[in-house]
């Protein structure tokens, strides 16, 4: 969050790239980014706008109905109020004016979850004299990195998560053995109360798909049309939570199992998904290690082209995998991604991400594999420490 002591340190990267500012904007909670930075509270119906200077002081703008929100701006940096749309513009255009600044703007909607800013504000902060380029590179520094507390509630989480998932899965297992087998949403119900014995939070699923069902990747599970989990099924169980505190961060993981002995097939599948995940862990490591530059794209690309070696490319319908930023399980910063976006930014270290490819056979099978991996100094660790190497099975 923008405060007195991550302002020089925001401040030092805007003189790196050699901009003049970073200029936040928000309207009813559209750009996360923005609100976050600015830790607003409250009611908010106006338009508003922060700029962060290279060098000097914030200056924010904000209506004059609506100060309450403000209470964590420090009361040594000016605010400007306004009342009617000139004023806006006329406030706007005194800070901004002949400026090269950043704003939640992808070009060409690249990346949407940069893409923030709505188009009508762009041309209204370039006709007050501005330069508008995408600070990208910014959200991915100041708003999408995890601080050393995150880390620490992360892997607390992951390895509940983990633990959840493997009980869940052997419950599954012994139900269908011993011809009583529990349907999709009863397992579902089970891993959500577990989370609640172990205090997690999650905002909704999990996803548990049984057979032809693990084929639709979004696939939710419903007492209305109760699917068993029977011997010889491929189970997926993707699952996520995070510690109900300040500083919980998601774990995200997805675990691939068998009730009873696979079919080779199956296990074809598996081992594809598998090292597909496994050739995208070793890129950011062996880049990371060596303090080598590498970009969420060529992770992606470099998990698709093992699955696609592999005869399964055509049914990767999705991303490799998403940013898992401070306050959002599907963040703002950069993404493992060069198929449905195209993602440039660098992965730094602070930031997070799942790596999750998978194969989706219509009508048949679906294998997704997912893990959950953060970048430190020099080094990218990947949780849970115990993720999953086999297809389980579930005898």
């Amino acid at each position: 969050m923008l405060n007195p002591q991550s302002l020089s340190a925001i401040q030092g990267a805007l003189r790196e790239l050699q901009l003049d500012g970073w200029l936040l904007f928000d309207f009813h909670g559209a750009n996360p980014v923005a609100s976050g930075m600015l830790g607003l509270e409250g009611l908010l119906t106006r338009r508003v706008f922060a700029l962060v200077p290279r060098e000097g002081t914030p200056v924010a703008i904000s209506h004059a109905i609506e100060q309450a929100p403000w209470k964590r701006w420090p009361a040594e940096w000016p605010r400007e109020r306004y009342t009617s749309w000139r004023s806006l513009e006329q406030h706007l255009a005194k800070l901004v004016n002949g400026k090269k600044v950043a704003m939640e703007y992808s070009p060409g909607d690249a990346v949407p979850y940069l893409d923030r800013v709505p188009a009508g504000v762009l041309e209204m902060v370039k006709s007050a004299g501005a330069k508008v380029v995408s600070s990208g590179e910014l959200v991915t520094r100041f708003y999408a990195a995890w601080s050393v507390a995150h880390v620490e509630s992360h892997r607390r989480a992951a390895s509940v998560v983990a633990q959840i998932a493997r009980d869940a899965i052997t419950v599954a297992g012994k139900r269908a053995r011993g011809g009583a087998p529990l349907a999709e949403h009863e397992l579902a119900r089970l891993i959500l109360d577990r989370f609640a014995e172990q205090r997690l939070f999650t905002d909704h699923g999990p996803i548990v798909a049984a057979g032809a069902n693990a084929a639709n990747p979004h696939y939710e599970p419903s007492s209305a049309s109760p699917r068993p989990i029977n011997r010889g099924d491929i189970l997926l169980v993707d699952l996520w939570a995070k510690e109900q505190t300040d500083t919980g961060v998601y774990a995200d993981q997805t675990w691939m199992a068998s009730l009873g002995p696979p079919s080779a097939r199956a296990l074809d599948i598996w081992t594809a998904v598998r090292d597909g995940r496994d050739a995208a862990i070793a890129l950011v490591q062996d880049r990371v290690s060596k303090g080598t530059p590498v970009r969420g794209a060529e992770v992606d690309d470099a998990a698709r082209a093992v699955i696609t070696s592999r005869g399964f490319g055509e049914y990767f319908t999705h991303r490799t995998g998403h940013s898992i930023d401070p306050r959002d399980l599907h963040g703002s910063g950069p993404h493992i991604d060069n198929l449905e976006t195209r993602e440039e930014r660098l992965l730094v270290p602070g930031v997070a991400f799942s790596i999750e490819p998978g194969v989706y056979i219509s009508g048949e099978i679906g294998v997704r594999s997912e893990v959950n991996v953060y970048l430190a100094a020099g080094k990218a660790v990947v949780t849970p420490d115990n993720y999953q190497r086999e297809l389980i099975i579930a005898e």
